[in-house]
């Protein structure tokens, strides 16, 4: 396997961990797909997650202006999925710090631990094991910057966008494989439907 995997080697060990499954899939948003990736399942072994989470510290580290920034750099990741991959990336890189966001029981919003303080103008690195529609984020991003913080760049294991999903301009932006699954709106508009091909719902 190369320093930084390929697409296909990436590929090859989501589906050796169970990380990647072909068939039919509904998501809770009622999007039917013929791919489901859980990270989480690769993530679970140690040797694989260390893999992962160093190649994609080599993708920031290769950038000049973020690798001026590591000394100083706080990893920043949604809980639950995103931790594995902040820690792994934290310490490839030995950057500053890591802290994570979780989501407000009452009002379902992103949230730092009680006496987290972001200092002014921190630099960020936003980290996730996968960006389907950005929505994540694009709120995480704006939490940082809404208490001084500023976020230099996004970094992700997989990206497998949904249709639709959020962009982020100039932002520098890093994932070790793009996955294109095949997405339908509904059941009614699934092929997959049509072929009566039994439906498994997901979690996520």
């Amino acid at each position: 396997m190369h320093l930084v995997p390929t697409q296909a080697e990436v590929m090859e060990l989501l589906r050796q961990t169970g990380g990647l499954r072909k068939g039919h899939f509904e998501y809770p948003n009622g999007w039917h797909t013929n791919e489901y990736l859980q990270v989480a399942l690769t993530m679970r072994h140690y040797q694989s997650a260390k893999i992962l989470s160093v190649a994609l510290s080599r993708l920031v580290r290769a950038h000049a202006d973020l690798r001026a920034l590591i000394p100083e750099l706080s990893i920043v990741a949604p809980a639950t999925g995103g931790l594995p991959v902040a820690y792994g990336v934290c310490e490839a890189l030995r950057s500053r710090q890591v802290y994570w966001a979780e989501r407000d029981r009452d009002s379902g919003t992103m949230r730092f631990r009680q006496f987290l303080d972001i200092l002014p103008d921190e630099k960020v690195l936003l980290v996730d094991d996968i960006l389907r529609t950005g929505a994540k984020m694009t709120e995480l991003r704006k939490l940082v910057e809404d208490r001084g913080g500023e976020v230099v760049g996004i970094a992700v294991l997989i990206h497998q966008p949904e249709p639709g999903a959020a962009t982020f301009g100039t932002l520098p932006f890093y994932s070790l494989a793009h996955l294109d699954a095949t997405y339908y709106k509904d059941a009614a508009s699934c092929d997959l439907c049509e072929q009566g091909i039994p439906v498994e719902k997901t979690w996520v």
